[in-house]
């Protein structure tokens, strides 16, 4: 990151370093222009082979230092840093911060401004409060999970989207954000409690009245979830894929029009589903990937080809947006959204404890 770059240019954030999506809500932060100062366990950037440049997304434009958080003299180093700094990620389990002597109560008595961001799984109360868990743990508390997969099969998770970096890391900074504007019109922080199972239950909330109802049946028997043949992803003769999304009228006829269809049957019967996919798994099978995209890419169809990961910096749409960025090398996602007046940018990935601590506190003098 540029200095002075992003909307939230010149906000000071301290994140105590824990697993995904803790890392990837500061990362976040970073690239909307927040100067990151990421505190690492000695043990962690020992183990770091410096010698080939950092590639991680979880460390992309910030400042790392290296802070042993059962040392008293590091731990009066890291509340120097904290009384300093507008945010303070937390990762850990609840009542972890209070043991260190860095809770909410003391940090915040010392720095009123502080605004103390704290992410777990399951909250920082109630019955699974201090459970161990993952995303998938999460997605499935939260509902979300019960809804994925294919009708008769059991439900399929995908990869620790929701949960961990979703309902997670971008809720955590979007709540940072929001707390922000409250922190600059009244000069006080706040605690906040992103909970992953709440984070993943506001994503799959909006199917929540629909499935409550019974409008919405099971997992792969609704319209987006694999029942009907205008909306799901589609093997082609090379062994490509195809995703199609016509739910609309116009874009389901011209994609049946494109396709060669000559009776291809009302869209919206339900009865005619199961015939109807399997007439479009049929024809796809009759093309290569490419020779779909020639003939469904980019007109009315809401027809794409499904790139790979390593194919999305080549795509003439991706490309020429700049969707993704190479940093020391790697592939990069680029920052988002995008600012008229306060562009942002993903920043150059460092290794744990590339940083002088000293020099952090004399900046933020």
């Amino acid at each position: 990151m540029t200095a002075g770059l992003g909307p939230l240019a010149g906000v000071r954030v301290v994140e105590l370093v824990g697993q995904g999506p803790g890392p990837m809500g500061a990362t976040v932060l970073a690239d909307l222009g927040c100067d990151v100062v990421a505190v690492d366990r000695p043990s962690v950037a020992a183990k770091v082979k410096r010698e080939r440049p950092s590639i991680s997304p979880f460390t992309r434009g910030k400042r790392t230092v290296s802070l042993d958080l059962k040392n008293a003299d590091d731990m009066a180093v890291l509340r120097q840093l904290i009384d300093r700094a507008d945010v303070l990620v937390d990762p850990f389990r609840p009542g972890v911060c209070e043991r260190l002597g860095i809770g909410p109560d003391v940090v915040c008595a010392s720095n009123p401004r502080l605004i103390f961001s704290r992410m777990t799984g399951f909250g920082q109360d109630g019955p699974m409060a201090m459970v161990a868990g993952h995303d998938i743990n999460y997605i499935s508390l939260s509902g979300a999970l019960d809804m994925l997969g294919e009708e008769n099969g059991p439900p399929q998770p995908p990869i620790n989207l929701l949960g961990d970096f979703a309902g997670g890391g971008m809720l955590l900074a979007l709540g940072v954000s929001a707390a922000l504007v409250h922190q600059r019109a009244t000069g006080k922080g706040q605690v906040i409690d992103v909970s992953m199972v709440e984070g993943a239950a506001m994503v799959a909330g909006t199917f929540y009245p629909g499935v409550d109802m019974g409008n919405w049946g099971p997992r792969g028997t609704n319209h987006l979830d694999g029942a009907a043949p205008f909306y799901g992803v589609f093997t082609c003769k090379d062994g490509g894929y195809f995703a199609i999304g016509a739910i609309e009228d116009q874009f389901f006829a011209e994609l049946i029009q494109r396709m060669g269809f000559d009776d291809f049957g009302p869209q919206w019967d339900k009865s005619k589903w199961p015939e109807q996919k399997n007439k479009m798994t049929d024809m796809f099978l009759t093309k290569t990937r490419d020779e779909w995209s020639a003939l469904l890419e980019g007109f009315e169809t809401c027809a794409t080809p499904v790139l790979s990961v390593k194919e999305v910096e080549h795509h003439p749409h991706t490309k020429a947006r700049g969707t993704v960025v190479r940093r020391n090398g790697g592939l990069h996602a680029q920052a988002a959204p995008r600012f008229s007046g306060t562009p942002v940018e993903a920043g150059q990935p460092v290794h744990p404890g590339s940083h002088d601590v000293q020099q952090v506190l004399t900046d933020w003098s």
